[in-house]
């Protein structure tokens, strides 16, 4: 076959950037929103396109250059603390070329490499035809798309390095492998985390530096030691110690937050110990300085920590224990085939759902668009599901799915929003824990509609049955009120 596909990179890259960008791409969002780019961070944009990432960044204050073989070739590539290789290989048709830029890239990268590609799922309904290990598009460019795991695959074996799902089809690969494991330590934490603060009885001039005390202790389930706070010496300076500072906070809040906020940090650091079973677990000498003392004060050794993990881990491929787990879980609503929850709520959840959910996450990374995770009770599948008007619409439609298969790592998007008949959720308050913001709504109108009968008739779980059925009825519904009248 006669190729019409563009061979260099050059080419492909100028197809790629033909359209302008008016904000900054999903990777390099990602990775500031994930404070993977942090403040005073350099970086490099390798195929920087028409330099709308790095302009942005640049008026950020971040100091941001890039290159690229078709818009910058004359701007010399250097090294940065951070590079984004933005779906950069998947346009080059030449696997060793391809390699080959993800190597230079990577040669440039001084703390972490961005990676992103277009995943296998953007291959449907496009209009091209096969080409070597992708497709030659109408306009006559390569387009290679990645199974998620194919494309960890193939950085782990080109960079030597184990990369790190940061969302579908974007992975961040650390040259400290303490970064690393700080990176999905963070993850754990973040679904865990309290957003309480310290009550407005305090003294406003000591407010924020006990705020910031009590975040620590939020995320740690322990006192810092005075390096890790910024203001520790103003601290110490105000109220003698740090030990004295939380007693003023305890004296104000009381001791259950902070017994809540150890079993939490405890939690959060099992189910993180868990889930590193998944590469090579790190030695205690190779965690970030704050996850070691985390461990000894709240296990007392790693290899107790270790142990306790494991237990966690194994105990998500056990049924009874996975169902006992669903059994006691404060929030989701449980269906005979699967477990639901809304994203919101994971940081409840029993450590063993934790894991379970953590394993897809280790996966696919983060899926930023998902309302609802579902965790299949047989099967070993976890499916993020997309119901963008959640909050507003009484019984919104589904959008999307993303579904990750544990056994076989597949993993399988669906677009539901052409659907003339999509599936809706119902009893919403259930998949929400009790201090949502709209938990007594989503309950009041289940309960109205539970005391009409509706929620009993069986195939409701489609837009087009449960219209059906609200016509029949002589019901109809505004907003979240449940009316008589015609639907």
């Amino acid at each position: 076959m006669t190729s019409t596909v563009p061979r260099t990179l050059s080419t492909e890259l100028s197809a790629r950037t033909a359209m302008a960008r008016t904000s900054l791409s999903r990777p390099v969002a990602l990775a500031l929103e994930d404070a993977v780019i942090c403040s005073g961070d350099s970086v490099f944009d390798y195929g920087c396109g028409r330099g709308g990432d790095v302009d942005r960044l640049s008026a950020l204050g971040y100091p941001a250059s890039g290159w690229d073989p078709a818009h910058a070739p004359d701007v010399p590539r250097k090294e940065a603390d951070v590079v984004n290789l933005g779906y950069v290989v998947n346009v080059i048709e030449e696997p060793a070329e391809r390699r080959q830029a993800l190597l230079e890239a990577w040669k440039l990268a001084r703390r972490v490499l961005v990676v992103a590609a277009r995943p296998s799922w953007e291959e449907r309904g496009l209009t091209a035809h096969p080409h070597r290990d992708g497709w030659v598009t109408t306009k006559g460019t390569f387009q290679k798309f990645f199974e998620q795991q194919e494309l960890k695959m193939w950085l782990d074996d080109a960079l030597g390095v184990p990369s790190l799902a940061a969302a579908p089809g974007i992975f961040y690969v650390f040259r400290d492998a303490r970064d690393a494991q700080g990176f999905r330590a963070k993850q754990i934490r973040r679904a865990g985390i309290s957003s309480q603060r310290v009550s407005e009885a305090l003294f406003d001039r000591h407010r924020q530096l006990l705020d910031d005390l009590c975040a620590f202790l939020d995320v740690h389930g322990r006192l810092p030691e005075r390096d890790e706070l910024a203001d520790g010496p103003n601290l110490v300076t105000a109220f003698g110690s740090i030990r004295n500072a939380f007693t003023v906070v305890r004296r104000i809040t009381g001791d259950d937050r902070w017994s809540v906020a150890r079993s939490a940090a405890e939690k959060n650091l099992l189910v993180y110990l868990a889930l590193t079973a998944f590469a090579r677990r790190p030695k205690m000498s190779e965690l970030p300085e704050d996850l070691q003392r985390d461990i000894r004060f709240l296990f007392g050794s790693y290899r107790t920590a270790v142990l306790e993990a494991d237990h966690l881990l194994f105990a998500t491929g056990r049924q009874e224990e996975l169902d006992a787990a669903i059994k006691t879980s404060p929030v989701g609503k449980v269906l005979p085939d699967a477990f639901y929850v809304h994203v919101s709520a994971l940081g409840r959840l029993p450590p063993v759902l934790r894991v379970y959910e953590g394993c897809a996450q280790i996966l696919v990374g983060t899926v930023e668009y998902a309302t609802i995770v579902k965790l299949q009770r047989v099967e070993r599948k976890v499916a993020y599901l997309s119901y963008p008007q959640f909050d507003r619409v009484a019984h919104p439609p589904l959008a999307t799915s993303l579904r990750a298969d544990l056994r076989t790592f597949e993993v399988k998007w669906t677009d539901f929003r052409e659907s003339e008949n999509p599936p809706i959720l119902h009893r919403k308050e259930l998949f929400v824990s009790k201090d949502y913001p709209n938990y007594a709504k989503f309950a009041r109108l289940s309960e109205n509609e539970d005391r009409a009968g509706l929620l009993s008739s069986p195939g409701i779980g489609t837009r087009k049955l449960w219209d059906e059925l609200l016509t029949v009825e002589g019901w109809k519904i505004t907003g979240h009120t449940l009316r008589r009248g015609k639907s």
